[in-house]
């Protein structure tokens, strides 16, 4: 999808003039391709955002899943990393009622999703993403692939000239 903003742009205004308590569920059903800007690529995205008029402003509830590319930090192979999401953030509707989040409902009723949605998936991504628990890495003599071809190396005897200094520092 070419332009997350107008996905995750939602209209809330309505909601203003209901009553407090009263909720609206927007579904987002496997969109296959999101580019948030400026550097988060996500995959089967889906989820909903549960949105409730509270006396202070609208409280909203997102749950998504998606995935992103990452790399194997073993074998540095590509793989799908999945993600999951659960936040909740009002949108106050004064400067006196906001949280720590310091966001605020915007005069013409539309509120933006994808900056929150990116931060929060950003922050689910592992520092040291592994394609499973079971990876085995990287051959550390040749770098080859230890998942595709398991090996062993035989023991390198060495410059047979620097032996005498090898003996010498055993026996010491």
């Amino acid at each position: 999808m070419d332009n997350p903003r107008q996905i995750f742009r939602l209209n809330v205004g309505f909601i203003v003039n209901f009553p407090v308590g009263h909720s609206r569920d927007f579904i987002f059903e496997e969109i296959p391709f999101v580019h948030l800007q400026p550097d988060l690529d996500l995959y089967n995205l889906s989820g909903t955002a549960r949105i409730t008029r509270t006396p202070q402003g609208l409280l909203v509830q997102v749950r998504m899943r998606a995935a992103t590319r990452a790399e194997c930090v073993r074998c540095l192979t590509d793989f799908q990393l999945p993600l999951a999401i659960d936040f909740t953030e009002l949108y106050a509707f004064s400067e006196r009622t906001t949280s720590e989040s310091g966001l605020i409902l915007p005069e013409d009723g539309n509120i933006d999703l994808s900056p929150l949605i990116r931060e929060y998936m950003l922050l689910e991504i592992p520092i040291n993403a592994l394609c499973s628990q079971a990876c085995r890495g990287l051959c550390p003599v040749c770098g080859e692939s230890l998942n595709d071809n398991p090996h062993e190396h035989a023991l390198e005897t060495g410059d047979p000239r620097l032996a005498i200094l090898k003996d010498f520092l055993e026996h010491e």
